[in-house]
């Protein structure tokens, strides 16, 4: 008894890192560093090695020495890049632990799906409140029409439901005895996700959450129809808005329109990448890259090296990252480093088309319903050709970490969940 008590206090304390991302980074930074000591101190008091001894975590810990590595020998600042490169190997480790919970105990799916449920939820009463109030119920104003509930000036709320999304979904399928009112419940609250992500106005979580969802009504088989029609029934409410508000429906489609030369460009008479302050960095990065392409400028270095006038362009040439993973990873870790990331996004794709290949021949699935909503969640974190922040950010490292555990456990387990394709 006094185990399964201590079992159920663990897997609360790792759900909670759910809602505590929509408080800042400290807290579940807090929580992945300690479970990440815990459970290395279990692997090698227990000889579990087998966690580690798997393809995706060694070339992911060979990742992590290589950025040590090019942290001290390349950095300008050796101390700041080590802020991001020394502990990054806590990713992996956190991962590995997520599944050492689910192979202990289930419960911790049930933990996290209604957690995910119930911040979700939350999310949507505050979000809808603050678009149609201008006020959230906390008292935070609505900013150039941006909504971010309790995010407040972070402004990253759609990415928060965009990338937790598949992970919500993937819970879902593998729950077992749903009742037709969780059902319903689940598919109102999938079509209110997907209208207030347009609602927040970041693009980026807006392509997101449409790329996996196409990613999982094209290969899943069980609730197909279901996504396909809540998804239908989301399109039909973003055109409403976005014929009620100018300035959303411009922000969202006219803006990216003109900058990628599709409409006529105001600004310039040829196609920039994203935006104008994008486009600034993503040229600046790469001038970085050309001067050092195979081993780069070192982890956490671009914020410090864009401000040299050898390499900045542009009209913003210099933040803490150029928004992009790959060309932050080209510019700071070299080609070795960039190849890490578009090893995982071909890996990813090699799957998809597998999983594509056997609908089309009717042949066994590869990937079970409950993966392919998992990879869909990898897939947006890997995914090339968007803006995105900081690959060394410590909450966005925690919520890609969240769904390469589950996913791990999925395949590498002994102990396999059930497979509902």
């Amino acid at each position: 008894m006094n185990y399964l008590k201590k079992l159920n206090l663990i897997n609360l304390l790792m759900a909670s890192i759910i809602p505590f991302l929509i408080w800042g980074p400290f807290f579940p930074d807090l929580i992945v560093s300690i479970s990440a000591l815990f459970f290395l101190y279990y692997v090698f008091k227990n000889k579990t090695f087998y966690y580690f001894s798997n393809k995706p975590l060694i070339i992911f810990f060979i990742f992590c020495i290589y950025c040590v590595l090019i942290s001290f020998f390349e950095a300008k600042d050796i101390l700041l890049s080590f802020e991001s490169s020394l502990f990054y190997f806590r990713v992996g480790v956190f991962s590995c632990f997520i599944w050492f919970l689910i192979e202990r105990d289930e419960s911790i799916l049930l933990y996290f799906y209604y957690v995910l449920i119930l911040c979700f939820s939350i999310l949507v009463v505050d979000g809808y409140y603050q678009y149609f109030t201008g006020v959230n119920l906390s008292g935070i104003k609505i900013t150039n029409i941006r909504v971010s509930s309790f995010f407040a000036d972070e402004l990253i709320m759609g990415s928060y439901l965009s990338r937790l999304f598949p992970l919500l979904f993937a819970l879902f399928l593998i729950k077992p005895k749903k009742k037709k009112i969780e059902i319903y419940f689940i598919g109102i609250l999938f079509v209110l996700v997907d209208v207030l992500i347009f609602m927040s106005s970041e693009r980026t979580a807006f392509f997101f959450i449409n790329l996996s969802t196409l990613f999982i009504i094209i290969l899943i088989k069980e609730y197909q129809k279901f996504r396909l029609a809540t998804f239908l029934v989301s399109i039909v409410f973003i055109l409403i808005l976005s014929l009620d508000s100018s300035k959303l429906s411009d922000r969202m489609f006219k803006i990216p329109a003109q900058n990628m030369g599709l409409i006529e460009n105001s600004i310039k008479n040829k196609p920039i990448i994203f935006t104008p302050q994008h486009d600034s960095l993503i040229r600046t990065a790469y001038n970085m890259f050309e001067d050092k392409p195979i081993f780069g400028h070192g982890p956490k270095m671009f914020r410090v090296i864009c401000k040299d006038v050898n390499y900045a362009t542009g009209i913003t040439p210099c933040m803490t990252h150029p928004h992009n993973f790959y060309i932050q990873l080209l510019a700071e870790t070299g080609i070795i480093g960039f190849m890490f990331l578009s090893s995982v996004f071909v890996w990813i794709l090699y799957l998809a088309l597998k999983q594509f290949k056997s609908i089309i021949f009717r042949q066994k699935r590869p990937l079970t319903d409950y993966q392919v909503c998992l990879l869909a969640g990898i897939l947006i974190t890997v995914w090339p050709f968007s803006p995105n922040g900081n690959f060394f950010n410590n909450w966005l490292m925690i919520i890609y970490s969240l769904p390469v555990g589950f996913y791990l456990q999925s395949i590498y387990s002994k102990k396999n969940l059930p497979n509902i394709s």
